[in-house]
């Protein structure tokens, strides 16, 4: 039982300590390395009060909710028709505040384009409706405690 306290000790100073460095570190990445991620999808960055990755598509996904994590992201190629607002249907909790479905009841259907700017702010159903080809965009997720 002592190990387990210790560790969950450990655990929360790493925590405090990642959340205060986190306010003054500077992170960089280069032009290669972004574009890398914008192509095959992959995190850069994440702290316990927000992540920064690359995400990549070719097909439709399924409907999300994130409980507590609002996403900012931008189509950096390709296209897509980006649906969001609606009730999830077919709701799984695939994690903790995680939540996937297989469709979408109501809600506003936008197509996407290069440069177009989307923020979804958390507990919003949201999914990747249609992707014609491919779509690559550069997502900033917010995370609420």
């Amino acid at each position: 039982m002592k190990t387990w306290l210790a560790l969950a000790i450990g655990l929360a100073v790493g925590v405090v300590l990642t959340t205060a460095a986190e306010t003054h570190a500077v992170s960089f990445f280069d032009h290669d390395s972004v574009s890398t991620k914008l192509a095959k999808g992959g995190s850069m960055l994440a702290t316990p009060t927000y992540a920064v990755s690359g995400s990549h598509r070719d097909k439709a996904g399924q409907v999300e909710v994130h409980d507590k994590e609002t996403d900012i992201f931008m189509v950096t190629d390709g296209a897509a028709t980006f649906a969001t607002g609606g009730m999830i249907m077919n709701d799984k909790v695939t994690s903790p505040n995680q939540h996937l479905g297989t469709d979408m009841k109501g809600g506003e259907s936008r197509n996407l384009v290069k440069g177009d700017v989307m923020v979804v702010p958390a507990g919003t159903a949201h999914w990747f409706k249609a992707v014609p080809d491919h779509v690559s965009y550069f997502v900033v997720k917010v995370i609420q405690p």
